[in-house]
């Protein structure tokens, strides 16, 4: 059946409290991966939408959410863990037509989110300032916790849900406001979310999004000069665009960026494990996070051995549906993503880097299928072992020592992850601590948690979320002195 526009879903944006269209009634479409056909048509954010937000964001900050406790922040926050855990369905399913992303994952995956609300809720009413001995007889000294105010938090298409419970969370648990512009390319489960936001009963403006297909909204919102803070995950080249912006107005900013982790196999390790602790590092989620275990470094000695393990279990990845619970592997989450890894493989082919297994797109489920794929016969310099291909592309090296195996870990631009895989305790810490990355896995791979701080060292960003001390980087620190005596200075000394 041809699908029509009366068929497709229709996403307003919210803002303000309210949702709303476009005020000349534009719209864009979100395709669904798998059928490569729309699914939803989604408001066309403007200029004029974005100044909106901002503004209603700063009325609530000035008005009734800037009233309130932590104490009551923090009910809302539970409120919210509540309605997430009970639409878990509805918003698994939205992230599966906009992203192709597994059902089996997402279903998970979006369960878990009411966890960020609950633990970031525990943490509203504990924002505590401290007194300071004063070194002035007859003074108090002590500083307070303000929320730094109107937060523009800028989301990727490969997560969305869980990389803006990332950010919004700590956000409204230190008091802020938010304003988010979801990616073009899969905005319509945020917009289910804000759904659920709504039916919190949240202040209105607390919480806005913003639609568009053009990403210069996203830009035009990281340099409103309305906005108080700037968090982004995405790529690494568009952060640093997000940045610029930000610094425009002085503002501060959270980057959580692009990776090509490292996945380091001793000689020692239990090679059954390692190969599927490997497999779920690259290929689950079909490649596309940015902490992808997208490189295998093996000692020589166990090198041949690993990797017929790992072609074998690769060999065997279910390809198809999304929504199919016996689905392993999907299809790239948009046309523009899926010609990269094309590209991507083709250099390596014309540079000789020879295909264990896959090499291109899959043959037999056509699409924005690419086949699961190892490359080796590869040297660090190549673009296919530097570059993030954010598919389900795994790259293999050998190394002889230890030093060497971090030293080819280290040769990136990147630091976001690792994995370390051996039986040698010492040699697990050791190694741990000098590879670059914010995250390394020791005989594990790919978990993350809200009390854990993820990010990245070097071009994989600045600044760390998750953890209790997500928090404080929403908010600033208020120093105030107050003189409790009635004597007088001189008034041209400082003091």
């Amino acid at each position: 059946m041809t699908t029509t526009a009366l068929d497709l879903k229709r996403y307003p944006m919210y803002i303000g409290g309210r949702f709303r269209e476009n005020s000349t009634g534009a719209t864009f479409d979100t395709i669904n991966p798998f059928t490569e056909e729309p699914w939803a048509t989604v408001a066309e954010g403007t200029a004029q939408d974005v100044d909106d937000a901002v503004n209603a964001a700063r009325a609530a900050l000035e008005g009734e959410w800037g009233a309130m406790t932590g104490f009551q922040r923090a009910d809302l926050l539970r409120v919210l863990a509540t309605l997430i855990s009970q639409n878990a369905e509805k918003l698994a399913e939205a992230e599966v037509a906009d992203s192709g992303k597994l059902y089996r994952e997402m279903i998970v995956q979006v369960r878990s989110l009411s966890r960020w609300f609950t633990y970031f809720a525990g943490a509203a009413d504990k924002l505590e300032g401290k007194t300071i001995p004063a070194p002035n007889p007859d003074h108090l000294v002590y500083t307070s916790r303000e929320p730094v105010g109107v937060v523009a938090a800028i989301t990727p298409w490969n997560a969305p849900l869980l990389l803006l419970a990332f950010k919004l969370a700590p956000a409204l648990a230190a008091g802020c406001t938010v304003v988010v512009k979801p990616s073009e390319h899969a905005s319509a489960s945020t917009l289910v979310f804000a759904q659920l936001v709504h039916e919190a009963g949240f202040p209105d403006g607390v919480f806005n999004v913003v639609t568009s297909s053009d990403p210069r909204l996203g830009a035009a919102l990281s340099g409103h000069p309305g906005v108080d803070k700037v968090v982004f995950t995405g790529s690494t080249s568009t952060g640093r665009a997000v940045a610029q912006a930000a610094a425009e107005n002085l503002n501060g900013v959270t980057l959580e960026l692009g990776g090509k982790s490292p996945q380091i196999v001793f000689a020692d390790a239990d090679l059954d494990e390692a190969a599927t602790g490997i497999v779920s590092g690259i290929f689950a989620a079909a490649g596309q996070t940015c902490m992808a275990g997208s490189r295998l470094l093996a000692h020589h000695s166990i090198l041949d051995d690993l990797v017929r393990r790992v072609v074998s279990l690769t060999a065997a990845i279910k390809t198809g549906d999304p929504m199919d619970v016996a689905t392993q592997l999907g299809p790239i989450a948009n046309r523009q993503q899926y010609e990269h890894v094309i590209a991507m493989l083709s250099q390596a082919a014309a540079e000789g880097a020879t295909f264990e297994i896959g090499g291109g797109a899959d043959p037999a489920r056509g699409g924005l299928f690419v086949q699961p794929t190892i490359v080796s016969g590869i040297n660090n310099s190549m673009g296919i072992a530097r570059e993030e291909v954010f598919g389900p592309v795994l790259t293999v090296m050998g190394f002889d020592s230890e030093r060497e195996a971090v030293r080819i870990a280290n040769d990136t631009a990147y630091g976001l992850a690792a994995g370390v895989w051996t039986a040698d305790i010492r040699r697990a810490h050791r190694v741990a601590a000098r590879v670059k990355a914010g995250t390394v896995w020791i005989n594990t791979y790919r978990s993350v948690a809200p009390s854990v701080p993820f990010g990245g060292f070097k071009a994989s960003g600045m600044g760390r979320e998750n953890g209790v001390d997500s928090v404080l980087d929403y908010t600033e620190t208020k120093s105030v002195w107050v003189n409790l005596g009635s004597a007088r200075k001189d008034p041209f000394v400082l003091g």
